[in-house]
């Protein structure tokens, strides 16, 4: 019977190699049993299996061999929090399955006590070297130990990668195939590509340079001078100088570069150095417009500052740089990788090292293992964390950096600030075309003052973000900004409408003008001023957000999409679905989702009079009355000073009768005449008695006008999870607003409820919030953005509005655009920067005045009315009073014609006065 072997049955004279073993010898876990095979067949099979054995699926004596594991180095640095931090991070790696057949990957890391070269030689051959690692990842701290590296690496045969972390480290040129280099920071050569980009995109031919001379300028100013496409005029080294001096030497200069169509690069200058130049350039009366400025080093950009810096300067630097861990991944990407294209050829030499024993080197011609493993380190590539992965120039590793190239402009109140004007990424330059063109033109002494570009701005009335007004008789708007309604999205019938609407004697009907105003329009305004850019502004046709039909997207989006519109701006939200057709600025408002409800008040029942006090409290009243009264009655009788037959000859008699008769009348607080105890004893518990029922009395009434006027009810729902929404009863309808990010989140999370709630859905927010008030209800909830719902909930001037519910599916606002587009960058700083400065929180405060209604505080001058359906209980109880009455009239003339004679007759009850209603 043949079995699914796990290594291929192949002579052992056909290939030579270490998998292909003499059938006699060939050990696998399941394979064929020879003796059960015809001599013949077994020829015939062996010829049908005949396959390289290069190929072999599973190399089982090699993983047998191993341990099924490979062995990775780390040189790690010094003891301290940076060693602990690439431990952690090769302990996450290494749990990760990064080799094939199902190899594990195992990372022994260390670091020597001592750096000099001996030690750190014993330590490796030691350490690493004898548990025979693949590579070694190598952390160098300083340009020496580099150096040592670069030795040790060409002496072992085995690959090494280091990661250049420190800035005083310079990555080395040499051609040793065994050392890797993969630097953290900003190549030289990638800074050389960036300025030259810059100088070409300027149009720059000519140049003249300042310069500082840290270590790199060397090789950028022997780029510049052996440049032929651009012609550097002067090279005025200030680094030997100290301040009095740069200024003296500048002064004297400053004539000579006195060019306005020359830029002048400030290259590897300090801010205190910078500072002198643009001083010096300030008092020989240098105007900024007569200079294109030019940082030639790349600035952090945590550390950017404008103050006494010229309009116009240019400066890059490096954003959203990787972190150490990314880098790390990357490196153990590049040797894993290697590895596992190794071993599909050789895995002898890829998984066995032949480099053990530093004392035992074998100087044979065979190619070594760590040799034939750096063959493939130097042509694998591929895509990791850092972006393209690959080796230059056999020892150099090519990560991915981003820059962006900022310019110093002035913005709407006059202070210096940076935009982003363009970028750099994998080698090509992206420029912002209309702020590049737009600094170019500003910086040109004949073009100063240009037009606007004007853009287009589609939006969706949305309160308090967009509200509209009527326009002026004249069909102007005084306060806000004219907006267009005209019910379409055909770009061509707009163009004719916004060209007619620019028109002197402009014949646009007077229905299709409106003012639009609000939080967002504010915005709008504030990003014109600050961007140097105009608009004109429309409302969406279809009046919706955007959601795909089809093979085509409906409202704002669809308006990008076709062209329409060149931004839209309104409560626009950032998902998942619109961001890959369109683009979104960072978001300039958070909220969530959330859940509106209509509050209903109800009449009280006809007991809602005994609401204010516990079933309990009205028995243990009720108990201890009668309790109370039999006690008077007892000490009054037991005294001798009692109202009593043995009392003085008292005239009446202080019966149990007198005594609830009192007791009622001290709990209702009614005035009767009443007997009242003459013992002292009886006295001191009527007065017990008294402050009990005035205590009891206050609290019923500072309970009952509350509880009389009725509750308050709501539809209470926990969140999106309530099972009232997802199971809803017969009668519970919900929706929110057609083809919103609600509805999406919605109908992607939930599609059940979705099917349920679409036929209750509604155009709008102002839509659902009436179906919500009327009465009755068409709906018992509303779902949609939780900032436009607290909106509606603070301005509901009959306070029946309330959102409840936990909040989900966190969002956030954005400014919509279409892909690619060149000012999303910019915006989004801008934004960044309004939320630094509190422009958003003023904004908020502006358009989210909270009224007394908002914040759930009835006002001083309310009053609660109670009519007669709140008290109908006690009209109840009154009625049943009456009845009663007329059963205990004619209970006591049964007892005086029926019982009371017989009473008399009988001599042992001659002292019933005790109980009697006589005297």
């Amino acid at each position: 019977m043949l079995a699914s072997p796990l290594c291929s049955i192949t002579p052992s004279q056909t290939v030579p190699g270490p998998l292909c073993e003499p059938l006699s010898t060939l050990t696998c876990s399941r394979g064929l049993d020879l003796e059960a095979v015809p001599t013949q067949g077994l020829d015939h099979l062996m010829a049908l299996s005949l396959v390289p054995c290069y190929g072999h699926p599973q190399p089982c004596r090699i993983l047998a061999r191993i341990g099924h594991t490979v062995r990775l180095g780390a040189l790690l640095p010094l003891a301290g929090h940076s060693q602990t931090r690439i431990q952690n991070v090769l302990s996450r790696i290494s749990r990760s399955s990064l080799l094939p057949y199902n190899l594990s990957l195992e990372v022994v890391s260390g670091a020597p006590k001592e750096r000099d070269p001996a030690s750190l030689a014993r330590w490796l051959c030691q350490v690493l070297v004898a548990q025979g690692v693949a590579a070694v990842l190598a952390f160098p701290q300083s340009q020496e130990e580099l150096l040592q590296l670069e030795f040790l690496s060409s002496f072992l045969e085995i690959p090494f990668v280091s990661i250049l972390e420190q800035e005083q480290i310079v990555a080395l040129s040499t051609k040793n195939p065994f050392h890797l280099q993969m630097d953290m920071r900003s190549s030289v050569d990638s800074l050389i590509e960036i300025l030259n980009s810059v100088l070409q995109n300027n149009s720059w031919e000519e140049l003249a340079v300042i310069t500082c001379h840290p270590w790199e300028s060397t090789i950028i100013l022997d780029y510049l001078t052996t440049n032929t496409s651009i012609q550097t005029h002067e090279i005025y080294n200030i680094h030997s100088l100290d301040d009095a001096a740069v200024e003296i030497y500048l002064h004297h200069h400053f004539d000579a570069i006195k060019n306005p169509q020359m830029p002048l690069l400030l290259h590897g200058c300090d801010a205190q150095r910078s500072s002198l130049v643009f001083q010096a350039a300030k008092d020989n009366r240098l105007e900024p417009l007569e200079f294109h400025w030019l940082v030639g080093q790349p600035l952090n950009v945590e550390e950017m500052q404008t103050d006494g810096l010229p309009p116009g300067l240019l400066a890059y630097g490096e954003v959203s740089r990787p972190s150490l861990e990314t880098f790390l991944r990357d490196a153990v990407g590049l040797v894993t990788k290697a590895i596992s294209k190794a071993v599909q050829v050789r895995p002898d030499l890829a998984l066995i090292q032949t480099m053990i024993n530093c004392n035992d080197k074998q100087t044979s011609q065979n190619e070594s293992s760590g040799m034939y493993l750096s063959r493939y380190l130097s042509n694998t590539s591929f895509t990791g964390q850092t972006g393209h992965i690959y080796v230059m120039d056999n020892n150099l590793v090519h990560t991915d950096h981003h820059y962006k190239i900022w310019s110093l402009v002035r913005d709407s109140v006059g202070q210096p600030t940076w935009v982003t004007v363009g970028g750099w990424h994998e080698g090509k330059m992206e420029v912002e075309e209309g702020l590049w063109k737009n600094r170019i033109k500003k910086r040109d002494p004949v073009l100063v003052v240009t037009p606007r570009t004007k853009l287009r701005v589609v939006t969706l009335v949305e309160h308090p973000f967009v509200f509209t007004r009527e326009v002026d008789a004249d069909g102007s708007c005084p306060a806000g900004q004219m907006c267009l309604d005209p019910r379409t999205n055909n770009s061509a019938l707009l163009d004719l409408l916004f060209e007619e609407l620019n028109s002197p004697n402009s014949s646009v009907p007077m229905e299709y003008k409106t003012c639009c105003y609000g939080y967002c329009i504010d915005l709008l305004e504030k990003l014109s001023e600050d961007l140097g850019f105009d608009f004109e502004l429309y409302i969406v046709g279809d009046g919706k957000y955007g959601a795909r039909k089809g093979d085509h997207w409906t409202g704002l989006v669809g308006d990008l999409l076709s062209g329409a519109a060149h931004m839209a701006v309104t409560s626009f939200s950032i998902n998942s679905a619109r961001s890959t057709v369109i683009d979104f600025t960072s978001p300039f408002y958070s909220t969530s989702l959330g859940i509106l409800v209509r509050m209903r008040d109800t009449a009280s029942p006809i007991g809602a009079f005994m609401w204010p006090l516990h079933w309990s409290m009205w028995l243990g009243i009720f108990v201890a009355l009668h309790i109370t009264a039999l006690f008077l009655t007892f000490y009054e009788w037991k005294s001798p000073f009692g109202m009593t037959p043995h009392g003085r000859n008292r005239m009446k008699v202080f019966s149990y009768s007198s005594a609830l008769n009192l007791c009622y009348a001290i709990l209702f607080g009614r005035t009767v005449s009443s007997k009242t105890p003459k013992c002292c004893t009886g006295r001191v518990l009527m007065n017990l008695w008294a402050i009990f029922c005035l205590l009891v009395l206050s609290s019923y009434t500072a309970n009952l006008a509350a509880v009389m006027v009725g509750e308050k009810t709501f539809e209470a729902l926990s969140g999106i999870h309530d099972p009232k929404l997802h199971h809803p009863s017969q009668g519970f309808r919900f929706g929110t607003v057609w083809e919103s990010s609600a509805e999406q989140y919605i109908k992607k999370s939930f599609p059940e409820m979705h099917g349920y709630m679409r036929r209750f859905s509604v155009p709008s927010t102002s839509d659902g919030v009436q179906m919500l008030k009327t009465d009755p209800p068409i709906l018992n909830a509303f779902i949609m953005d939780k900032a436009l719902l607290d909106y509606e909930v603070s301005i509901d001037s009959d306070c029946k509005l309330l959102t409840v519910g936990k909040p989900f599916a966190i969002e956030g606002y954005g400014i919509g655009l279409p892909q690619n587009s060149a000012m999303t960058s910019n915006i989004s700083e801008f934004i960044s920067r309004y939320k630094s400065s509190g422009f958003m929180d003023t904004l908020h405060d502006k358009w989210y005045k909270m009224v007394p209604c908002g914040k759930r505080v009835f006002a001083v001058t309310e009053t609660l009315q109670m009519g007669i359906y709140h008290f109908s209980g006690l009209f109840v109880l009154l009625c049943i009073g009456f009845c009663g009455s007329l059963l205990t009239s004619l209970g006591e003339r049964i007892v005086y014609h029926l019982v009371l004679p017989r009473i008399r007759r009988r001599r042992r009850f001659k002292y019933w006065l005790h109980t009697s209603q006589v005297g």
